[in-house]
């Protein structure tokens, strides 16, 4: 759990790094059949912002925990990057995507928390 806990917190930390905003994390541990532990959704204004808040993520996360992603998806367009952990999953979008797709309330028995952002 200890370990899980750092993952998290490094992610949170990436971001905030990188000035992402509308910071969010769901908790789907306790569901059954959900594919990670956590979702953790994030935004960027531009791509260029996506993608510095993806690569700050991959860098505290080493930093911090030694993990890689298993996968990240997205990179080219940096409209929605997706970065697999295994037991986080993490979503950094634009704005208007993360509103069309609406992924913070798949799940309406998740527990969901706002994370501040960094000023």
């Amino acid at each position: 759990m200890k370990e899980k806990n750092r993952l998290l917190e490094s992610i949170i930390e990436g971001i905030q790094g990188k000035k992402g905003k509308n910071i969010t994390t769901i908790e789907l541990s306790g569901i059954a059949g959900s594919i990670c532990d956590y979702f953790v959704i994030c935004e960027g204004n531009t791509p260029t912002q996506v993608s510095a808040v993806a690569e700050s993520i991959e860098e505290i996360v080493r930093k911090n925990t030694k993990e890689k992603p298993l996968r990240i998806h997205g990179q080219q367009r940096a409209e929605w990057i997706g970065m697999d952990y295994g037991t986080v999953i993490v979503h950094i979008f634009l704005p208007e995507l993360r509103s069309f797709y609406n992924i913070d309330h798949l799940w309406a028995d998740a527990f969901l928390k706002n994370i501040p952002g960094l000023e």
